[in-house]
């Protein structure tokens, strides 16, 4: 079956919406439920997604927003003429998966915290979603179909639906539909993606749609650089600058507690239920004791844990603007939604590889005569790293020129150990005492890297993506 259709026909189209309307299985059709459901098929129609049967609409939404408990019902209404078996399949196919399925209902904790007006934008989102990566039918229809069915009263929708289906049979476009849907529902492991995920969870699924597909691109391009990178912490590049510090164990202290009992100690961690053996005569059996050292003491573990403050910092320089403009040949997306690609591929290693030090990544966006030439780039950084921000431990910063960079970097130095990233299309010269800088040059499809004396170098690969891979790795050689 194709996996879009057009409908044309008006009667046709409106015995669709009718007669799948007595096909939800989560909740028992009733008047109460004809308004939710044609109102989510609405929004799919109107955003120009092709519409699945819309008793499938009604069940996703109704499991999606916990709609399902107080409407959930044993009692299934048999459809005349309609298969047995296909029913069965259904439930156990589709209704089965969207109740175990982790990727659904994380999506749907995403979505409740939506206002009404943003459910239903999210809900036609994710069934769109489902569709596409379950690879099952939809159907083109005129909105104003469903619209007529808006207006007119819900018990009336329904009774003229279940005339239909009493006169006529099922359509046999919507049996063929639901065959389709349940086999694409027994090859399809996970219903959404992780890009769909954090789509949901950071707002970009309602976002316009350039900034849904930068979005996107960028979740793509780190999930390929993070699956090119090796698992575990990489091996120091040998000859790399080892930024000194000026913080001397100000993190130390002793860790654990009383560890064992002793027969040596002071005073204060005496056991004190031996105080007991004092008497009023001298010596008393407390005296002897002591004297033979068989009195007990706590004894503490006294072992110094020391934690190290480090600072990662990206700064973006403001020509990296021409790197939105076009995309190369060589590679598979925008040079700017590599370099934030990058950025972010680096955090979620370092974050995982230095887990055992209390680290935060700044990313610096220079500015250009007041302004933000990449402000939407930093906007949608501040959604991908929405959780690193929101505990602390990241910040996104709009600074003026480059001689205030270098103040904020010094700044920070003497607080943490610091490693910053340049990036800009041009070679630049950045070399600071405490401060360790690396600097990426994107004037090409294929970035070079070098220190902070302005001297980069191209590293080797069989294509341009390979190389910006590369990068990654060297950085981490730096920075590990």
């Amino acid at each position: 079956m194709e996996l879009v259709k057009e409908i044309r026909d008006r009667d046709t189209a409106s015995q669709y919406i009718l007669e799948g309307l007595w096909l939800q299985r989560v909740a028992k059709p009733t008047a109460k439920t004809v308004k939710p459901a044609l109102e989510w098929a609405m929004e799919i129609a109107a955003a120009g997604y092709p519409l699945p049967p819309i008793g499938l609409v009604a069940d996703v939404g109704h499991v999606a927003l916990g709609m399902d408990f107080d409407q959930r019902s044993q009692d299934v209404i048999p459809v005349a003429g309609w298969p047995p078996a296909l029913s069965r399949s259904y439930e156990d196919h589709i209704l089965g998966k969207l109740y175990a399925d982790w990727t659904f209902e994380r999506a749907s904790d995403a979505l409740r915290r939506y206002n009404a007006a943003d459910r239903r934008r999210g809900l036609a989102y994710i069934i769109n979603q489902i569709r596409e990566r379950a690879g099952f039918p939809g159907i083109l229809l005129p909105p104003a179909v469903i619209r007529t069915q808006l207006n007119s009263p819900p018990d009336e929708v329904l009774r003229t639906g279940w005339d239909i289906l009493e006169r006529d049979g099922p359509l046999p476009l919507l049996i063929e539909m639901y065959t389709a849907l349940c086999a694409a529902g027994r090859r399809t492991a996970e219903l959404l993606d992780k890009a769909d995920i954090l789509a949901l969870e950071q707002g970009t699924a309602l976002a316009d749609m350039g900034q849904y597909v930068a979005h996107r691109q960028i979740l793509q391009a780190t999930a390929t650089l993070l699956d090119r990178l090796p698992a575990r912490p990489v091996k120091p590049l040998l000859g790399r600058k080892e930024v000194p510090t000026r913080i001397h164990e100000e993190d130390q202290y002793p860790v654990g507690g009383y560890s064992s009992i002793s027969t040596r100690g002071s005073i204060e961690s005496l056991l004190h239920s031996q105080l007991a053996y004092m008497e009023p005569q001298s010596p008393d059996l407390f005296d002897m004791k002591f004297v033979r050292d068989e009195l007990f003491y706590y004894s503490r573990d006294e072992n110094q844990f020391l934690r190290r403050r480090r600072a990662f910092v990206f700064v973006l320089f403001p020509d990296l603007y021409v790197t939105r403009l076009g995309k190369d040949v060589e590679l598979p997306y925008q040079r700017i939604v590599l370099i934030q690609s990058l950025i972010v591929a680096l955090v979620e290693k370092l974050t995982d590889w230095l887990s055992y030090d209390a680290i935060r990544f700044d990313i610096l966006f220079v500015q250009e005569k007041g302004k933000n030439p990449l402000d939407e780039e930093a906007h949608l950084l501040r959604l991908l790293l929405r959780e690193l921000i929101g505990r602390g431990d990241g910040a996104i910063v709009e600074i003026a020129n480059q001689a205030a960079v270098e103040t904020y970097l010094t700044h920070l130095a003497r607080t943490a150990q610091v490693q910053a990233l340049a990036i800009a299309t041009e070679p630049l010269e950045m070399e600071l005492d405490f401060v360790g800088v690396t600097q990426v040059v994107v004037s090409g499809p294929r970035p070079a890297i070098g220190s902070g004396d302005g001297i980069v170098a191209e590293l080797e690969g069989d294509d341009a993506f390979e190389v910006w891979q590369q990068t990654a790795l060297r950085v981490l050689q730096l920075w590990v």
